[in-house]
């Protein structure tokens, strides 16, 4: 395949979003028209699960197709520096990132040419991380950018469970800044003489949960789906997720502080600020498919849109991610090329967001390592049939967070899910057919002692099939 062949690529990846924040993917409280044209346009994955419920270990799995226990990154900090996406430098492609990729060093090249780096929103430990662009712009306007030693300060800092009007000037937002930064480049670069893939990283809607006004406006006041915490619910949970709920009220993580029962006009703010953040993003995407046309890449562009796992946004009497809900392990995938795939499509079949790292090696006519437990999507892509992965898996490691286990590992099938922590006797069984909000723990339940078994039995096989798959990679490695 030919340079003027292979299709540009643009892979955007917001942090931490919710699948059910697209109004076309049928929730009409949303004001997303920018997507809803992806969606429309597109193909649609309806269950794309993550392989690690946190930032870093999420990427890291998604840039070089394997999962957490192979790349050995198990949480946020934990270094890695090698990408698929040098290989697509190597083949041709002049490769650009622009706003968050969470790699460790954070400027560590992981195979771009060019990076413009911004990372999270909130960097308390400013001895981990430096100055990125971001930092940069706000220090040459003259300001301060708002933070949690700011947000502190605040005598209702511990009732806004993260969600604060983003009160500096709108277009240093992190999100807007990274959308700009993204159009400047398209309209200020000449085009590259062969094809081009550049990875958006918004930082949003991460907390704090920080819109501008004009976007808290279009959800003020508004219907929303906020959760019924229920104390059974709570009560059937494991130990290690009744620790993180009790970590969560006690330190403010990304300027947020966990409310054990918030009162409805809590979670009405919560939820504003969030789905607000994301019209933003919303926002900033259509304006970047705008460049992409007039700088002359769009005909031959493939967009890929998704983020690296969801927010649970009180579901479950739970705040940010680390649990292994669908609120947090289900996230939107869709990929959007007119002219290239049939639109207008739904693939139901289950997948992993990692299955876009051998999908855009198969564009771009680069071939794909022997190793990588990455699958493809390009049959559903093209219209062929799709039966999707048997199972999706997920994995974490221990951190301030899950501080009280070693190792996690889920389990989901198109029916069940069964969530397993090593060298401990509690965890989590749904029937997610019957109980498909999942607040059920069937855990001991003596009726599905069978089901669990099973499961149970189907992860240790499943790493003993990644471990000989992915023996070659180190063969290599050494």
């Amino acid at each position: 395949m030919s340079d003027q062949e292979r299709p540009n690529i643009i892979l955007i990846i917001t942090d931490q979003q919710r699948y059910e924040t697209i109004k076309a993917l049928g929730y009409d409280y949303m004001d997303t028209p920018n997507l809803d044209r992806l969606v429309n346009e597109g193909v649609t994955f309806s269950q794309c699960h993550i392989t690690a419920p946190s930032c870093a270990p999420s990427r890291a799995s998604l840039f070089t197709g394997t999962y957490p226990h192979t790349t050995g990154v198990l949480k946020n900090e934990d270094p890695w520096s090698k990408s698929w996406v040098g290989d697509l430098a190597d083949s041709g492609y002049t490769c650009i990132n622009v706003g968050k990729m969470h790699t460790a060093p954070m400027d560590t090249k992981v195979g771009f040419h060019e990076r413009y780096v911004v990372e999270n929103k909130d960097r308390y430990l400013a001895e981990r991380y430096f100055f990125d662009e971001w930092d940069k712009a706000l220090r040459a306007r003259g300001l301060v950018k708002q933070q949690r030693e700011l947000y502190r300060q605040r005598p209702d800092y511990r009732e806004r469970m993260g969600a604060f009007e983003w009160e500096l000037p709108e277009d240093l937002q992190s999100d807007m800044f990274v959308g700009n930064t993204a159009t400047w480049w398209l309209d200020a670069k000449p085009k590259p003489d062969g094809p081009l893939f550049m990875e958006i990283g918004f930082p949003g809607p991460h907390p704090p949960f920080d819109p501008t006004e004009r976007f808290i406006e279009k959800y003020r006041g508004k219907k929303l789906p906020l959760p019924k915490i229920k104390r059974e619910d709570i009560a059937g949970q494991p130990e290690p997720f009744q620790k993180l709920r009790e970590h969560n009220f006690e330190v403010d993580h990304d300027s947020v502080v966990h409310v054990d029962d918030p009162s409805e006009e809590q979670l009405q703010r919560l939820w504003e600020y969030y789905l607000a953040n994301m019209s933003m993003i919303d926002e900033k995407v259509g304006e970047i498919i705008d460049a992409l046309e007039r700088n002359g890449y769009l005909d031959n562009t493939v967009i890929f849109f998704t983020s690296d796992h969801g927010e649970a946004l009180g579901e479950h009497g739970h705040i940010q991610k680390w649990t292994f809900y669908d609120c947090v392990t289900k996230v939107p995938l869709i990929a959007w090329a007119p002219k290239r795939f049939q639109g207008g499509r739904t693939i139901d079949g289950l997948c992993q967001l990692m299955d876009i790292g051998p999908t855009v090696l198969d564009l771009a006519d680069v071939e794909k390592p022997e190793w990588m437990e990455a699958e493809t999507l390009m049959p559903a892509l093209e219209g062929e049939e799709f039966e999707g992965r048997p199972y999706v898996i997920a994995e974490h490691g221990r951190d301030v967070f899950l501080y009280t286990i070693d190792f996690v590992t889920m389990i989901r099938t198109k029916d069940w899910k069964l969530v397993q922590f090593l060298d401990r006797s509690d965890g989590q069984l749904f029937d997610l057919v019957n109980d498909p909000a999942e607040e059920k723990n069937l855990w001991d339940d003596p009726d599905h002692i069978a089901k669990k078994t099973e499961l149970i039995e189907a992860i240790g096989s499943f790493r003993v099939r990644s471990g000989y798959q992915t023996r070659t990679m180190w063969e290599k490695a050494r």
